[in-house]
């Protein structure tokens, strides 16, 4: 899991991210586990993450998960204390409670405090969230016991607006780096959905899926949040042409021009449903362009398909070249219901037996 990093932070991959806290929170009332400190670049996918998680402890506990994503860049500190009124019957002032406390208490309900860009509020802000963060307080406001707190935010090498964390602040929480990777982002982003010629490119060019660089001053550049803006315009377009200019705002001219040459290859492939149907026998030449995009499009097709279907591209995959093959299995294989068709067919085995090192 990971790695450590040389500034003593924890390096972790969004889906290790989950499979770590979700235990955690299932096991631990939230009051009882410190609170979580999320780093890492713009658009590396925490608050994705965080949402992510949200949906995995709610299917772990069988509760009700209600994130409040709060932005503290947008805070005064008076803001999170609320307005102070007139109490007349004690002669003195009460502070209404803000509505990012206004949490239900429902052991059945879990509540996550989500603050997001931590970093970018100004100091005076930061040192706020301190009572938050350590002792679940602001003023006389007392966050409820089903309250998890996590926050996000860049760090300052990143050159986005960010302001060093006080010392006293880091202290009271947890610190993990989030990192990208693209296995990683796939867990996430075929289960989604995401277009096969997105999933195709990157897979075809692993270094495609985040290219943030802080030393230069590029304002749209590929990462997992504007990939995933990339996914929109081709749903909403449906044409790679018409939606250039959108493709090219959300992850740079440079980008968009080598993804629009790739997905021309996605012309040359047979027709998918024709595959597992055992129509089409034949796999196109062994140009790595155009067999990643075939990998793609038949790990999209996949949840579609029935059994019989299954077996027919079980039976095809023995024609593809065994990494492409193995490629597309693992891909295939994130959806859990063709995971477990898969384990179902007679097929299976024949392939796993004769492919054993790539299965390993």
């Amino acid at each position: 899991m990971g790695s450590e990093m040389e500034s003593n932070v924890y390096q972790i991959k969004v889906n290790e991210m989950i499979n770590l806290l979700v235990p955690l929170y299932a096991k631990q009332q939230p009051k009882n586990v410190p609170s979580i400190m999320l780093w890492g670049p713009p658009g590396v996918g925490k608050s994705q993450g965080v949402k992510a998680f949200a949906r995995e402890l709610q299917v772990m506990t069988n509760k009700k998960v209600v994130c409040t994503d709060v932005r503290l860049l947008l805070f005064n500190p008076v803001d999170l204390r609320g307005i102070p009124v007139a109490d007349a019957k004690r002669e003195l002032a009460v502070w209404l409670k803000p509505q990012i406390f206004q949490m239900d208490e429902d052991p059945n309900i879990i509540n996550i405090l989500f603050l997001d860009e931590i970093s970018a509020a100004p100091l005076s802000v930061q040192a706020s969230a301190y009572q938050m963060t350590l002792d679940r307080v602001v003023g006389e406001h007392k966050l409820p016991d089903n309250c998890i707190i996590i926050a996000a935010g860049n760090r300052v090498t990143d050159k986005s607006v960010a302001y060093k964390m006080p010392k006293a602040l880091a202290n009271r929480m947890t610190h993990l780096e989030i990192v990208s990777e693209v296995d990683d982002w796939k867990q996430w982003a075929i289960p989604a959905g995401v277009d096969s010629k997105v999933i195709g490119f990157i897979n075809w060019k692993n270094s495609s899926l985040f290219r943030f660089d802080p030393s230069n001053d590029d304002v749209a550049f590929p990462s997992p949040r504007s990939w995933e803006m990339v996914d929109k315009y081709l749903k909403i377009y449906n044409d790679v042409e018409a939606a250039f200019p959108l493709i090219a705002g959300a992850i740079g001219k440079g980008a968009a021009t080598e993804f629009k040459g790739y997905i021309k290859v996605f012309d040359k492939l047979p027709n998918i449903k024709d595959i597992f149907d055992g129509v089409e026998k034949n796999v196109p030449a062994e140009d790595p362009s155009l067999l990643y995009a075939l990998s793609a499009a038949l790990a999209s097709y996949a949840p579609k398909a029935d059994m019989k279907q299954l077996e027919n591209v079980l039976i095809y995959f023995k024609k593809m070249p065994t990494e492409y093959a193995a490629l597309t299995i693992r891909d295939m294989c994130i959806i859990k219901s063709v995971k477990d068709n898969f384990l179902q067919c007679k097929q299976w085995l024949e392939w796993c037996k004769k492919n054993k090192s790539f299965v390993l």
